[in-house]
């Protein structure tokens, strides 16, 4: 049973010889979902990052024309602009990998990670678990 308009992933398998589409799983609908998620906030911050981008520049330009420039005000702005930012990269990084189905969630805070990470750029834990020297040394 196929939903119009539901893309599948690549990886759940390939059409059949007759041409037709792979069965839909439980797990495709899953991760469709969590693309469709991950589009959807790749899009709130967007526009979030863009309205941020708006604000700094006005306000960049209120304090020139009023020669009154607070640095400490500036950077705390730019400080919560570059945090949205580095979740927008961080987001559209993950969605270009789920294309290819590699990619995770961190099991301490639950931020989306790429593949490859060693930390969470959100929390700074670690992705890999620890293995101590004796088991390596075996």
């Amino acid at each position: 049973m196929t939903i119009p308009g539901l893309r599948r992933n690549r990886r759940d398998g390939a059409a059949g010889s007759d041409g037709s589409s792979p069965p839909l799983t439980a797990s495709t609908r899953i991760d469709d979902e969590r693309t469709f998620d991950l589009r959807r906030r790749r899009d709130q911050l967007t526009a979030r990052v863009a309205e941020l981008q708006w604000d700094l520049g006005g306000l960049v330009y209120e304090m020139a024309i009023r020669d009154q420039i607070r640095v400490n005000v500036l950077v705390r702005r730019v400080a919560v602009l570059q945090e949205a930012d580095a979740e927008l990269g961080e987001v559209e990084r993950i969605l270009r990998l789920e294309e290819t189905g590699t990619a995770g969630v961190c099991p301490s805070c639950g931020s989306p990670h790429s593949t490859g990470a060693s930390f969470c750029w959100q929390c700074g834990q670690p992705l890999l678990p620890q293995v101590s020297s004796d088991t390596i040394g075996g």
